[in-house]
């Protein structure tokens, strides 16, 4: 597994209109580890990564270094127990700039079909759209809270 690039974190947010991304999904896909394996044009144009850069690289490359590791153990717990889950996520960008999101991951069969069955998951799908300041302001009320629980509530 390649090694996650350093990308120094920039105290600036872009957004989906800025990129011109008004209402449209950021999708990415895994399989059962969390390995990218197909990205959305749209997604790829938000991380400034390129297709090559990011198929077959942990999706944790974009994670934002402010986001607590429980809100992420949370969320494979749940996925992986074949439930659906859905959280705002503070991602970082290769340029450095983050980006909110509310971000939906749902478990997939070897057809690509969502199933709750964790016997049968062998991936993941995640439909990402521009989080509300609503819930922005709420996130980061939580990111200040640092060690104490990550409300992931929408």
């Amino acid at each position: 597994m390649a090694v996650k690039p350093k990308v120094k974190p920039l105290d600036e947010e872009a957004t989906f209109e800025e990129e011109g991304l008004d209402a449209r999904a950021l999708i990415t896909r895994t399989d059962k580890r969390g390995i990218i394996n197909y990205a959305s044009k749209a997604y790829l144009q938000m991380t400034k990564y390129s297709k090559e850069e990011l198929v077959g690289k942990p999706h944790n490359i974009i994670r934002h270094p402010l986001m607590p590791k429980n809100a992420f153990k949370d969320m494979w717990e749940t996925i992986l127990s074949g439930r659906r889950w859905v959280g705002v996520v503070k991602n970082l960008r290769k340029d450095g700039k983050y980006y909110w999101v509310v971000v939906k991951i749902e478990a997939i069969d070897k057809d690509g079909n969502i199933t709750n069955n964790p016997d049968e998951i062998e991936g993941f799908i995640a439909v990402r759209r521009e989080a509300s300041r609503i819930d922005i302001e709420k996130a980061r009320l939580s990111l200040e809270k640092k060690d104490e629980e990550w409300e992931i509530d929408i």
